[in-house]
């Protein structure tokens, strides 16, 4: 099934003391892919700047902007108008073997996405889980056994876990958000030699979502892999990866596809942050 959703997603920052300078990057534009297409997006600020637009990197939109009057409030507000199709389309590739993952081309080709960062490196509590991940007869399968790991050892609760908290942290508490699950089946593939990348992007809440209806939604994130052909899946659902999910960034981790960051000048005092993410089918 296909679908169109409207997704709005504001970012408001209020700060103690007026800010008289700012520069930022905003990462909240929908990508175009084979499984989706993006038909509408514009990110707007209050205060009014003049914003440009690039891609990162990784491929990732965005927006940068920087404000140079005194505010002591800024609100990001990125619209945008996507249309899914019903998921990724069928794999034709072979499945890749774990003789082929070790091969030192194709070692070198995903070296970015098999070398743990921040966010995923890997402890010693973890690394006693790995023998779940690296003893499944083909890296699909060992994709699918560290995504329902994840789910298994982390209780979702909200607010458990911090934007910088790493997979070995959330691993040790046993619980955490989206983030940490996609950062936790990440860390056990990269080490299992599997290629892994971080997926950012929105989920629509409601497995079968009226037309017309406005619900609360939020930033969401899951993982892909690749084994012969990119696979995604969702470790915080367990549910596939398709028309409820709207990519904005792959990358290697949370860290390259924060919604918005930047730097700000103020005279002093403290700042407060306040997200809300609506979203709507309407088609």
């Amino acid at each position: 099934m296909s679908m169109r959703l409207k997704i709005v997603h504001t970012t408001s920052f209020s700060y103690a003391a007026p800010v008289t300078s700012s520069y930022n990057e905003a990462r909240l534009t929908p990508q175009t892919t084979p499984s989706q297409t993006t038909l509408e997006a514009v990110v707007r600020t209050d205060p009014p700047s003049t914003p440009q637009r690039y891609h990162d990197y990784w491929g990732t939109q965005v927006t940068a902007f920087d404000l140079h009057r005194p505010h002591d409030r800024l609100d990001v507000v990125a619209s945008s108008l996507v249309e899914t199709a019903g998921g990724p389309a069928p794999r034709d590739e072979p499945r890749a073997t774990w003789v082929e993952l070790r091969s030192a081309e194709l070692r070198n080709t995903f070296a970015e996405l098999l070398s743990p960062t921040r966010y995923t490196a890997m402890d010693a509590a973890m690394r006693g889980s790995l023998a779940e991940v690296v003893d499944e007869p083909d890296p699909e399968t060992a994709v699918h056994a560290a995504s329902a790991l994840a789910r298994e050892h982390l209780t979702y609760r909200a607010g458990a876990t911090r934007v910088a908290t790493t997979a070995a942290e959330a691993w040790a508490q046993g619980s955490g958000v989206c983030q940490d699950f996609a950062h936790v089946a990440i860390a056990f593939l990269r080490a299992a030699g599997v290629p892994a990348r971080y997926v950012s992007g929105y989920l629509h809440p409601v497995v079968e979502p009226q037309v017309g209806v406005t619900v609360v939604g939020e930033s969401h994130a899951w993982i892909e892999a690749w084994v012969g052909s990119w696979l995604a899946v969702d470790p915080t659902s367990g549910a596939p990866v398709g028309d409820r999910h709207v990519v904005v960034g792959r990358a290697r981790d949370y860290g390259d596809v924060s919604p918005v960051r930047g730097v700000y000048a103020s005279p002093g005092g403290s700042s407060s942050l306040r997200v809300q993410v609506e979203i709507t089918r309407v088609g």
